[in-house]
């Protein structure tokens, strides 16, 4: 393994089921103790040929790697695996792991399926769903915060709006799930999300198919991309499939910590009960304070320095995403919760051209469920 001169290492594993059960202490030790660390954990499970594995927590150095595809393409993938070494466990992300110029392409037809005028077409749709679940909750003695809200109503809403068939929706959460866990090491989690893999992937691609979408959803929009010829039709319903977890994964976290951080913090639900204005403001500082999306990898496409680090061809970047949205260096007072901070600028829904596809829907869904639950619940 090469040696980074001056890189201190962090022995944590950010991908066991014991660093998600907390990851703040992880989250804090990777960005205070150094711009860039080692993670040698991650090193030891040879998926990079070879070459070192860095992680990094603080905005300034996230924020500019996400910023830069040039330097720190996705091409070799996403995780941990670098895909010039080890080949992918799936094909690799229709989005996510390609670069420009293809990357722009494809894009621009997924910027176009969920485009503002898009989505605000669809905020009649999610509000009264919103509203018709909370009245249902109200009957019942005990609520889930995430399963029967943060997992349910996008699993309603999503799946009507890109036009898929009622059969199968809850396969959309453990296919989530896979994608995920397929950019870490090969530990449990993934072996668990492999066994579970085959019947989800059938699934998947058949209801990605022309014949099986409506004919006024998100997914007839790529489709028709393809008749247009801005992408061809072999591209079409893996696109359509690609919208199956950045569609849902992303609500799903961001409610659920909105819900929590809300619960947790009894005294900022009764602001925004008090201020229908403080809406986006909840989900948005909830977005920060969690981030929905933890983590993501890059690779260095070239020797470069990065937060005085000297960093060889090929290392595995780790971005640490909910570390650089507690970063005291760019929020004041980065753990309290307090929905009416400026959250501008945090990186819970990414940066640059690979910013979450789902970024609009999701704070479309996040303001229709509180603004539903702070006309009806008190606490």
């Amino acid at each position: 393994m090469t040696e980074l001169a001056g890189v201190p290492a962090v022995d944590i594993d950010p991908f066991s089921r014991a660093f998600f059960d907390d990851p703040y202490p992880g989250h804090a030790q990777v960005r205070e103790t150094a711009p860039v660390v080692r993670l040698p954990v991650l090193e030891a499970h040879n998926l990079t040929g070879g070459r070192p594995v860095v992680g990094i927590g603080r905005h300034e150095e996230v924020h500019a790697v996400l910023m830069d595809w040039q330097r720190f393409p996705s091409g070799r993938g996403v995780g941990l695996r670098d895909y010039v070494a080890h080949p992918p466990l799936r094909g690799p992300g229709m989005i996510l792991e390609i670069d420009p110029p293809l990357h722009g392409t494809r894009r621009a037809v997924l910027n176009r399926a969920l485009s503002p005028a898009v989505v605000r077409g669809l905020r009649p749709r999610c509000e009264a769903a919103a509203g018709a679940l909370v009245e249902r909750l109200l009957d019942r003695v005990e609520v889930d915060g995430i399963a029967d809200i943060a997992e349910a109503y996008p699993l309603g809403v999503f799946p009507d709006a890109r036009g898929i068939e009622p059969d199968g929706r809850e396969n959309l959460l453990p296919f989530g799930n896979f994608v995920f866990n397929s950019m870490g090491p090969d530990n449990d989690l993934l072996a668990d999300s492999l066994a579970e893999l085959p019947p989800l992937a059938e699934w998947a691609t058949r209801q990605s198919q022309r014949d099986r979408l409506a004919p006024d959803g998100i997914g007839a929009i790529i489709h028709a991309a393809a008749d247009a010829g801005e992408i061809t039709h072999a591209e079409a319903p893996l696109l359509v499939r690609a919208l199956l977890s950045a569609g849902v994964d992303t609500t799903v976290n961001g409610l659920g910590a909105a819900l929590a951080c809300l619960a947790a913090h009894p005294q900022e639900w009764a602001r925004r009960r008090a201020d229908p204005g403080l809406a986006r403001g909840a989900f948005e500082e909830a977005i920060r304070f969690e981030s929905p999306v933890q983590t993501f990898f890059r690779t260095t496409g070239c020797d470069l320095e990065l937060g005085g680090a000297t960093l060889p061809e090929g290392t595995k970047v780790l971005m640490f995403l909910a570390a650089a949205t507690r970063d005291p260096r760019k929020f004041a007072e980065p753990d309290r919760f307090d929905i009416t901070r400026d959250a501008a600028g945090h990186v819970g829904f990414g940066a640059g051209i690979h910013m979450c596809v789902g970024q609009i829907l999701a704070r479309l869904e996040g303001e229709a469920m509180l603004a539903a639950l702070a006309r009806r619940v008190a606490r």
